[in-house]
């Protein structure tokens, strides 16, 4: 296991070289000078100055400057539209909220799609087991910014149930988690329940039943830790849907996230903001993916992760 660690780790710095390398390359090819849309008229010698502090005066330059700034010094440099802001302030102040808001999300679609997913599972054919289907159809069906658009107007305009927009206590937080949490709660209990059934058939299923042990005691005990591995394979995909997907609700809700910058930073070709915004998240997704991995060998051990047996 450690070895296989290990090597993921050496793996990091690899990964993330081809993703500023692929990002890198997007980001300088589409046409346009981003000095042209900042939000204000610079002369041409402030141009060039700034071209100089950010070794942007040729692409090679900052292709090569931009890494080394941010290993050595961990900066991120400026942001080429918000001129009193650098990137490392736009992610210290936008960071936080995106991350929360993926997180409550994740945690609200793994327990409610679990579940779900479980009760559909021991329900087969039943009532519960209809209406996981129907809830899963619709979780995947609606694209996020439809479900966080009916969700903010039957919740806060119609009802006043939760405040319209706005950043601060989980009052405000449980709409757009709710919202982003709806697609992968749909996979999770859908995948939950399939898994589970085919459990629920195992030989060893039915010599603990034949030993007197209950129902929930089989499931919890027995059952439910077997039935998650597919769950967890899906958990890596499902964290980049909603640290993503945020993005969308966050314009919805008018949550103070990274979204809108990252959006801003499309539009106006914000160089900088878009390599830091991306290798920031690609950091997370990747750690996201390594600690799934890790969860794969603890929940069971039979499953040869490294490869090693092979």
């Amino acid at each position: 296991m450690w070895r296989f660690v290990l090597r993921r780790l050496v793996q990091f710095p690899l990964i993330l070289l081809t993703i500023y390398l692929a990002t890198f390359t997007l980001a300088w090819i589409v046409p346009g000078d981003p000095l042209d849309r900042t939000e204000r008229v610079l002369s041409e010698q402030t141009r060039q100055r700034l071209r100089k502090e950010l070794h942007a005066e040729h692409w090679y330059t900052f292709l090569a400057y931009y890494p080394v700034n941010l290993i050595t010094r961990g900066d991120f440099g400026r942001s080429l539209y918000y001129d009193e802001w650098t990137v490392n302030d736009i992610l210290r102040s936008g960071l936080p909220v995106s991350v929360t808001l993926g997180l409550a999300a994740l945690s609200i679609a793994v327990l409610g799609g679990v579940s779900l997913g479980a009760m559909a599972a021991l329900s087969r054919g039943g009532a519960m087991d209809g209406l996981s289907l129907l809830l899963a159809l619709v979780g995947i069906s609606l694209p996020g910014f439809v479900s966080a658009s009916l969700l903010l107007i039957g919740f806060s305009i119609k009802l006043h149930w939760f405040p319209v927009g706005g950043w601060g206590g989980w009052w405000r937080l449980a709409l757009p988690a709710l919202a982003l949490s709806l697609a992968p709660m749909a996979y999770i209990a859908r995948l939950t329940r399939v898994s589970l059934l085919e459990v629920l058939g195992a030989d060893f299923v039915r010599t603990a039943k034949a030993k007197g042990l209950g129902r929930w005691s089989i499931l919890w005990n027995h059952c439910l830790r077997n039935a998650l591995l597919p769950v967890l394979s899906y958990l890596g995909p499902a964290a980049a849907a909603t640290l993503t997907g945020s993005f969308v609700v966050e314009r919805v809700f008018n949550l103070p996230g990274l979204g809108q910058h990252f959006v801003n930073s499309v539009n106006n070709r914000d160089q900088t903001l878009i390599l830091g915004t991306v290798m920031v998240y690609s950091v997370i997704l990747i750690s996201l993916n390594l600690l799934v991995d890790v969860a794969y060998a603890w929940v069971d051990p039979r499953i040869d992760v490294a490869g090693e047996g092979i």
